[in-house]
């Protein structure tokens, strides 16, 4: 069967997609591997345009010598561009074009991403006060950054499922929690940077984190990763191994954190060692295979 020109075009633009997973984030993308394949490349796609936003307003314009005003365009260009391909499905731009392949097949609409960019604008602040963020504005800020992916891959786990009204409620809680949990378990591990280098404070109003307020924000993660988990079992299958993988990864990540004294947490960023990764992954598989289809 010939490949069309188009065709040839969307699978460079999913490898592309692919490439940017595998650059940037080593943990979700041996989680991402564990995911059946109907399932991997989608995922992948989503991870790509997340990522490229994330890093438009975490410092790589600045880096590359844009002032404000063009900073604020990128993000603006990035924004039209995926409008735009989610309406005809096509993009020049490979990232947005694999996102818009997804985001077409799953259902993913801009109820979900136009969360997402509000979050990222909010980023590009430009004054010379650091941002500090209340409760209000933090579960906000949560709610575009992580949430909403959360809710975009569970879209494409489900896109060829038919859950009962009462399983896609729960299933669309557990991937909004487990999406807040691992936001707050990264905004523990980047105390440091988001301090030091980018001038915010994603956990509360004061200059600095104290132990108590670490231990509200852990127990805030462990009881979302609790929920998230309780539900896993209603994915498809070939969805289980891969979500249960991230969520041990970050249950890790968690216990090192809340072991961690916070002015350490202020100088370096903690990690789980590769063998104890390899560990998690193990078993989440080893349950996932012993489960009957």
């Amino acid at each position: 069967m010939t490949t069309s020109a188009l065709q040839m075009y969307s699978l460079t633009a999913q490898r592309a997609a692919a490439e940017v997973i595998s650059c940037y984030s080593t943990s979700f993308g041996a989680a991402c591997r564990l995911l059946g394949a109907r399932h991997r490349r989608h995922v992948r796609n989503i991870y790509a345009l997340v990522r490229v936003a994330d890093e438009i307003v975490d410092g790589v314009c600045e880096q590359a010598g844009l002032d404000a005003a063009q900073q604020e365009t990128v993000l603006d260009g990035l924004v039209a561009q995926t409008h735009r391909a989610l309406e005809c499905g096509y993009s020049s731009n490979l990232v947005i074009h694999a996102f818009a392949l997804t985001a077409r097949q799953a259902g993913i609409g801009r109820d979900l991403i136009d969360p997402f960019f509000a979050a990222m604008r909010s980023d590009l602040r430009h004054d010379a006060e650091p941002a500090r963020l209340d409760e209000g504005a933090h579960d906000s800020y949560v709610h575009g950054s992580a949430e909403v992916v959360g809710l975009m891959c569970l879209a494409v786990f489900l896109r060829q499922e038919r859950p009962s009204p009462a399983d896609r409620e729960r299933l669309e809680q557990g991937a909004s929690g487990l999406g807040a949990a691992f936001q707050d378990v990264n905004f523990l591990r980047d105390l440091a940077d988001d301090t030091d280098r980018l001038g915010r404070s994603y956990l509360g109003t004061a200059e600095r984190l104290t132990g108590i307020d670490r231990d509200r924000v852990v127990g805030r993660i462990r009881s979302r990763l609790r929920d998230a988990e309780a539900v896993i079992d209603l994915l498809p299958r070939d969805a289980r191994a891969a979500v249960r993988s991230a969520a041990g990864l970050f249950e890790a990540l968690t216990d090192r954190v809340a072991q961690t004294p916070v002015e350490e947490l202020y100088r370096r960023r903690v990690r789980v060692s590769d063998a104890r990764k390899a560990a998690i992954i193990a078993r989440a598989v080893g349950r996932t295979w012993r489960e009957r289809p």
